[in-house]
């Protein structure tokens, strides 16, 4: 099966904070486990960069580089683990669109810009975006030194996934590979964050604001391919 979208994931800045599960369960799709580690579930704030974007091999015009802000928590089915969003923050109507249209996902619009500052041998990465006339902002600051992460640490556990999960607009089920290497991560050296979650995403999220991370990582990234959407039933073969 080809890839519906091909791009390149840019500087992920990935937040991951630890959170009561039943604020999460009403969102769990049919047949999918919610991840639960010690009693404890997770969302994580992701922002990064989408490069050279490209829909079934095609550059849309004005859609090919551009930022993307998220809030996901973590899934797991018969053993594999995947994720899924709560919302994610493009700024191109169109992206919100198609996103939603195919893939039932939680897409909004947002005026955002995104840029990448190299000092000495550090790199300052910074969002800033503005949905429903609030601004809010990201500011990480890292070390221009680059690892890969071993299978047992936080950073491994909070990047690699290669499935989403969602549900359909009639409330099935929707599975969606997403094939990328192994991502390396840059030493981390501090964050700024200035993200009114109460507003971005609910009132019952709010706490997130002054709640201290569980892992705080930025993955360099690399190409990316995402599938289309398939069903549970469907994943079930694949898993045999």
């Amino acid at each position: 099966m080809s890839p519906f979208l091909t791009a390149k994931w840019w500087n992920l800045i990935n937040i991951t904070y630890a959170v009561p599960p039943e604020l999460l369960l009403p969102h769990v799709p049919k047949g999918v486990e919610l991840d639960v580690q010690d009693g404890k579930a997770f969302v994580s704030l992701v922002a990064f960069d989408f490069l050279d974007t490209r829909v079934k091999g095609l550059p849309i015009p004005f859609h090919v580089n551009f930022p993307e802000i998220n809030l996901r928590y973590y899934l797991k089915y018969k053993g594999k683990r995947g994720v899924a969003f709560l919302r994610e923050f493009v700024p191109r109507f169109c992206i919100a669109f198609v996103a939603n249209r195919l893939y039932n996902e939680p897409y909004k619009k947002a005026q955002m810009a995104s840029s990448s500052t190299p000092d000495g041998d550090l790199i300052r990465i910074e969002h800033d975006f503005s949905y429903k006339g609030k601004r809010h902002g990201i500011s990480v600051t890292v070390k221009n030194v680059l690892h890969t992460p071993e299978e047992n640490t936080l950073a491994h556990y909070f990047k690699e996934h290669d499935i989403g999960f969602g549900m359909t607009h009639g409330g099935k089920t929707l599975c969606y590979d997403v094939t990328h290497p192994k991502w390396r991560v840059y030493e981390w050296v501090d964050c700024t964050l200035d993200v009114d979650f109460g507003h971005l995403y609910g009132e019952q999220w709010a706490f997130l604001a002054d709640a201290r991370p569980h892992c705080s990582l930025v993955a360099e990234g690399s190409e990316i391919a995402v599938y289309p959407p398939y069903s549970l039933a469907e994943l079930d073969a694949k898993l045999k």
